[in-house]
C-alpha cells in the first residue's frame, strides 16, 4: 500500500522533478564545466538545457494519465491543471529565450536555476487542492521572484525593488497563513473541499469573516490588485527585463488559477452576493477590490512616463478585469480566466521583449525613448503595436476576445436583472481609458521623431524570433480563438 502510494506520489510529480534536475544540471555545468567561457555560450548552452527540460516536462505531462490525486488532494492531476501546467512551461521557456543575450549578470546558471523552481513552484501550486501544500508552493514562488527581482547586483534599484516586494509579500504571507490556519480550526483539515464542507452550514461569524478577509488580502498582493499592489510598480520597473517579464506573465497565470480555487472551493457556500443587492460574504469584498483595482490602475497608468511602470498600472486594472471571473465563479467564467490570464501573460511578455531591446539600445525605459522605434526597427514597431492594442482590447486581438467572452461569462452568471451589470460596465469604461495610455506609446512609435537618428536597431535573432512569434500568437488567438479555446473547454468539461 506504501509503496504504491510513493509511486503514485513520483509519478503525479514527475514533471516538477525533472524541472528540478534539470536546474541542477544546469548550474552543475555552468559552474564547474563552462566557467571559462564567454557569457554569450554560457547563457547559450544553459538556455538550450533548460528548455530541453521544460520541454521534457512537457512532454511528461502530455502523456500521462489525465486524473489522479493523492494524499486527498495534496496533488491531483486534470486535463485542466495539466493544461495551466503546459502554458506554465511555454512561459519558462519563452522567458529564458528573452534572456538568453540579456548582460544584467554574469550568473547565468543561477539565474536559470531559480527560474526553474519558480516554474516548479507554480506547477506544485496549480496542481494542489491543500492549503497546507499550496502555501508552500506558493512560498517557493515568492521566494524565487524576490531573488530574481534582485538579481542585478549592478543596479541600486534592482536591489530597493526586490528589498519592497520581499518586505510587502512577507506580511502577505503572514496574513495568507493565518486565514489558512483558521480554515484549518473551522474544519480539521486542510482539504479545500472538507472545509467547504465545515464553513458551509456555519454562521458567518467573526473568524470566518477573519479567515475570508485575510486570505483575500494575501492572494490579492500576489495579482498585484489594489490596494495591495505596492510592490508591483517598482518591481516591473526596477527589475532585470526577463526577471519583470516572468513576473507579470507566468505568476499571473498560477495566482489567477489557484486564487479561483481556493474562492469557490474553499469557500463555496459562504459567497454572498455584490450591489445593488449585497449580502454578506467573499463576493463583495471582491467586486470592492476588483473595482479599486480597475480605477486605480487604469488612472495611475495616465501619469506615467517609464513604459515598464505604465504596463505594472496595466497589470493592476488587468487584475481588476480578471477578478470579475472570481466574482461570478461559474463553469463559464473559470474558462474564460485562464483564456485571458494565457492570452494576457502572451502579450505581456512580448511587450517586455520590446521594451528589453529599446532599454538596450537607449539606455532607458521612458516614453521618448521609443520615439521613431518605427524608422528604427519596424518589425519591433508593428510587434508592439500588436501587443498594445490587444492589452487595449482592441479587435481581431487576443485581449479583445479574452475581454469579450470575460465579460460575457460575468454577464450570464448574475442572479438578479442589475446583477453584475454595473462591474462589467465600469471595466469597459476603463478600458476605455486604458486606449487612450497605450496610443500614447504607439504615437512615440509611430509619429514622434526619434531623439537622436542612430539608423537602424540592432535586434539578437532568437529575441526578435520570440518577439515575432509572441505577436504572432496574439492575433492568431484573437482572429481564431477555437484553437485555444477548444482546449480549455475540452479540459473543463463544457
Amino acid at each position: 500500500m506504501m509503496a504504491s502510494l510513493h509511486n503514485a506520489l513520483f509519478q503525479l510529480a514527475l514533471p516538477e522533478i525533472i524541472l528540478v534536475v534539470t536546474a541542477l544540471l544546469v548550474l552543475s555545468l555552468d559552474l564547474l564545466v563552462l566557467g571559462k567561457r564567454s557569457l554569450r555560450v554560457r547563457a547559450g548552452i544553459a538556455t538550450t538545457l533548460a528548455s530541453a527540460g521544460c520541454v521534457i516536462a512537457i512532454v511528461r505531462i502530455v502523456t500521462a494519465a489525465h486524473t489522479a490525486n493523492v494524499l486527498d488532494g495534496m496533488l491531483i492531476a486534470n486535463p485542466l491543471t495539466q493544461l495551466v501546467q503546459v502554458a506554465l512551461l511555454v512561459m519558462a521557456i519563452l522567458t529564458l529565450c528573452i534572456a538568453v543575450d540579456s548582460t544584467f549578470t554574469e550568473h547565468v546558471g543561477e539565474f536559470m536555476l531559480i527560474v526553474l523552481l519558480a516554474t516548479a513552484g507554480m506547477m506544485f501550486l496549480v496542481a494542489s487542492r491543500d492549503v497546507l501544500v499550496i502555501f508552500v508552493a506558493l512560498e517557493l514562488v515568492s521566494l524565487s521572484l524576490y531573488i530574481l527581482t534582485g538579481f542585478d547586483k549592478r543596479s541600486p534599484r534592482s536591489a530597493e525593488s526586490a528589498l519592497k516586494y520581499f518586505l510587502f509579500g512577507g506580511m502577505s504571507a503572514g496574513f495568507l497563513l493565518y486565514g489558512f490556519s483558521l480554515l484549518y480550526g473551522f474544519s480539521n483539515s486542510t482539504n479545500l473541499a472538507r472545509i467547504a464542507q465545515s464553513v458551509q452550514g456555519a454562521p458567518l461569524n467573526p473568524l470566518l469573516v477573519i479567515a475570508m478577509v485575510t486570505t483575500v488580502i494575501g492572494f490579492a498582493f500576489k495579482v498585484a490588485a489594489a490596494p495591495l499592489h505596492f510592490w508591483a510598480p517598482d518591481a516591473y520597473e526596477g527589475a532585470p527585463l526577463p526577471s519583470a517579464a516572468f513576473i507579470a506573465s507566468s505568476s499571473k497565470v498560477a495566482s489567477f488559477f489557484i486564487f479561483y480555487q481556493v474562492m469557490t472551493l474553499g469557500f463555496a457556500g459562504v459567497e454572498g452576493t455584490a450591489w445593488p443587492h449585497s449580502t454578506a460574504g467573499w463576493v463583495p469584498m471582491l467586486a470592492l477590490v476588483a473595482v479599486i483595482s480597475m480605477v486605480l490602475g487604469n488612472v495611475a497608468a495616465l501619469a506615467q512616463s517609464s513604459v515598464r511602470r505604465l504596463l505594472a498600472y496595466s497589470a493592476i486594472g488587468h487584475a481588476g478585469y480578471m477578478l470579475l471571473a472570481i466574482v461570478s465563479h461559474s463553469g463559464q467564467s473559470l474558462s474564460a480566466l485562464i483564456y485571458y490570464v494565457i492570452t494576457y501573460g502572451i502579450t505581456t511578455l512580448g511587450a517586455f521583449a520590446v521594451v528589453g531591446v529599446v532599454q538596450e539600445s537607449t539606455g532607458g525605459d521612458k516614453l521618448d525613448d521609443f520615439s521613431g522605434l518605427s524608422r528604427r526597427s519596424p518589425v519591433l514597431a508593428a510587434s508592439l503595436f500588436i501587443f498594445m492594442l490587444s492589452l487595449a482590447g482592441i479587435p481581431p486581438l487576443a485581449g479583445f476576445f479574452g475581454k469579450f467572452y470575460l465579460f460575457l461569462s460575468v454577464l450570464g452568471s448574475a442572479p438578479r436583472p442589475l446583477g453584475l451589470i454595473w462591474l462589467v460596465a465600469l471595466a469597459l469604461a476603463m478600458s476605455a481609458v486604458s486606449l487612450y495610455y497605450y496610443l500614447q506609446v504607439l504615437k512615440r512609435v509611430y509619429v514622434a521623431a526619434p531623439v537622436e537618428d542612430d539608423g537602424k536597431m540592432e535586434v539578437p535573432w532568437l529575441r526578435q524570433f520570440v518577439i515575432v512569434l509572441l505577436a504572432a500568437a496574439t492575433v492568431l488567438f484573437g482572429a481564431a480563438p477555437h484553437l485555444l479555446l477548444k482546449w480549455i473547454l475540452l479540459a473543463a468539461g463544457q
